[in-house]
């Protein structure tokens, strides 16, 4: 096996369960946590599972992100991001830029402090899972165009 497939098997087995986790979080945890905690408890609620998570999402996108490097490196594929027709590249950059600001930087720098002091928690997480479902159908999509796109279909 060579170095460009090694980076794809390892960008797909990084991609799979990050978005599924991301997909599980959305519609099965966060319904879940709603359904069954009073508004003013959802936020710790939540927390006491998506720590579990968050330290999986860190290491899926940090090879998601590895890898793809490194087949736009390898590949020379540059030239796609000057390319309108290769949308779903920006897209895939554009996703993992948004996750891994949020794990690496805002959610441990700031978010946890300020969720730990919220005035209003019950609106905290009706945003928080607003956030989680935009950050889902936008995932997909990406996905979607990504292997639409390097199949040729698009």
């Amino acid at each position: 096996m060579d170095d460009f497939t090694l980076a794809r098997v390892l960008h797909i087995v990084a991609i799979v369960p990050w978005i599924g986790g991301v997909a599980f979080v959305t519609t099965v945890l966060m319904p879940a946590v709603r359904r069954h905690n009073p508004p003013e408890e959802r936020l710790i609620a939540f927390h006491r599972f998506e720590a579990g998570f968050a330290w999986q999402a860190r290491i899926w996108i940090g090879l998601a992100g590895l890898s793809g490097l490194w087949m736009i490196h390898r590949a020379d594929l540059w030239y796609r991001f000057a390319d309108p027709r290769f949308w779903w590249m920006h897209a895939m950059v554009a996703v993992w830029a948004v996750f891994a600001a949020m794990l690496y930087l805002i959610e441990p720098l700031f978010l946890h402090r300020r969720m730990e002091r919220s005035r209003s928690p019950d609106r905290d997480f009706a945003r928080m899972e607003r956030m989680h479902l935009l950050l889902l159908l936008v995932s997909l999509i990406t996905i979607i165009g990504a292997m639409a796109g390097a199949h040729g279909l698009i």
